[in-house]
């Protein structure tokens, strides 16, 4: 549903083929062709999140899922209890990743280590959907995608590492317009578009 609400009515309402991406608790995506959500055959589609990254069964999920970051800025607060990291944290626990934009403000070298190679991970991960799909648009959505500018420009500049030079420079990635709101956006115009059905 949030594939089709950025499509139709967000950051890809001027694109005819537009592959989202939600960064959340897991990693999620979806396509959107001429307007029209992509359904693959049963029992699963656009499973971004399980594209594994090598062979020993990483996936984009368990390296760049919001949970994934939280775990990893909690791994390098017990490692670095006395950074800028750390203090921006204060011994709480869940939703870190809140921090991060604000750790790299302060040249905190954990979080932007972190950032890195959430963002690498993630650029190898789309480079195998532009190959695949080759989208007028990347977009992302969910919690991570808050992290803002610093995330899609990282992400965008990644990408180019990893396409094959035909592609360059690859899909333009923009972030979400419509935010938290892109689920119900996507069920209203889904529903819209079937009402007739």
């Amino acid at each position: 549903m949030a594939s089709f609400g950025e499509a139709l009515h967000g950051a890809g309402k001027n694109y005819n083929n537009v592959f989202y991406i939600t960064l959340g608790s897991g990693v999620g995506s979806g396509i959107v062709l001429h307007k029209e959500i992509y359904h693959g055959a049963f029992p699963g589609e656009a499973e971004m999140g399980h594209i594994r990254l090598d062979k020993t069964g990483r996936t984009i999920e368990s390296s760049c899922s919001g949970w994934a970051v939280d775990k990893k800025i909690r791994d390098a607060v017990r490692i670095y209890p006395e950074g800028p990291l750390a203090k921006l944290v204060n011994g709480g626990e869940g939703a870190e990743a809140k921090v991060l934009t604000d750790a790299i403000q302060l040249n905190d070298a954990q979080a932007v280590k972190i950032l890195d190679e959430t963002c690498d991970d993630l650029a190898f991960g789309i480079s195998h959907a532009v190959h695949l799909l080759h989208p007028e648009t990347i977009i992302l959505g969910g919690g991570l995608s808050f992290l803002g500018e610093p995330l899609r420009k990282l992400v965008q500049q990644k990408l180019t590492l990893y396409l094959m030079d035909v592609f360059q420079p690859g899909s333009p990635i923009q972030l979400s317009s419509l935010k938290e709101d892109a689920v119900p956006v996507g069920a209203l115009a889904l529903a819209i578009q079937h009402k007739n059905y």
